[in-house]
């Protein structure tokens, strides 16, 4: 996704549907509009859920962009959307020269709108608690995501920041694992991740949207989920699913 593109005021046009089809309350018809990535992200948090942007990434032939669904947030109603910082670990074993590896230089280069997103090893112990939930918010960093556990849940979820993980299990990581890249390539499940590729993630899992297709998946999720909504109205209404489906083509 260029910067160019996202620094570019965007209009999604909203979803068009005939009066007589749907009952008199319906959903504004504004059209949704951003002019810097951090006014998108935040558009993408308030307006947007992961099932109609994957449904969106099927449409455009992305069909393995969801992160596997051992993946949730510590809280359902913690919602991310941002910019993958991606990071690779390792299983180690004992007391090492260096403990964590590149860990603080990866935290440390974090930035505004980035999300922490982590995987590798065997995930023997915590990958993120409470101190690296500190350092990456006062960063600006957005959330994290873990291919493994996190560690610290009550003083994490104390900090009202978004992270994503496997569960809770309090076992160190120092002389289990330590950081040996960052923003580099690594693959979770089906997806492959590149650092800059965006996410987007909600209690139904967290979405890979990778970085040049990212303004047209955006723009057609806003489209769809506003169409969703009317065609929710309309079976409200009485309109049956088979003849909602003929006329929208969203179900």
């Amino acid at each position: 996704m260029s910067d160019e593109a996202t620094d570019s005021p965007v209009n999604v046009p909203a979803q068009e549907v005939p009066a007589q089809d749907v009952p008199a309350q319906t959903p504004t018809n504004a059209p949704v509009c951003w002019s810097t990535q951090s006014e998108m992200f935040a558009l993408m948090r308030e307006r947007l859920y992961t099932p109609v942007v994957g449904d969106i990434l099927d449409q455009m032939g992305y069909t393995h962009q969801f992160l596997p669904p051992d993946i949730h947030p510590l809280d359902p109603h913690m919602k991310l959307a941002g910019k993958a910082m991606t990071v690779l670990m390792i299983d180690v074993y004992g007391p090492q020269k260096k403990p964590f590896g590149l860990l603080t230089e990866a935290l440390d280069q974090l930035q505004r709108d980035e999300i922490y997103l982590a995987t590798g090893g065997t995930q023997r112990c915590a990958y993120w608690g409470e101190l690296l939930t500190a350092t990456a918010r006062v960063r600006g960093a957005t959330g994290a995501v873990l291919n493994g556990w996190h560690r610290d849940t009550p003083q994490v979820l104390d900090q009202h920041w978004p992270v994503f993980s496997w569960g809770c299990y309090a076992q160190d990581s120092s002389v289990r694992t330590q950081v040996v890249d960052f923003r580099c390539p690594i693959e979770i499940g089906q997806a492959v991740i590149r650092d800059g590729d965006l996410l987007f993630g909600d209690v139904d899992g967290v979405l890979v949207i990778p970085s040049e297709v990212a303004d047209e998946v955006i723009a057609k999720s806003f489209e769809k989920a506003a169409g969703e909504k009317v065609v929710r109205k309309a079976i409200e209404a009485g309109m049956s699913a088979t003849d909602a489906f003929a006329k929208f083509g969203i179900l």
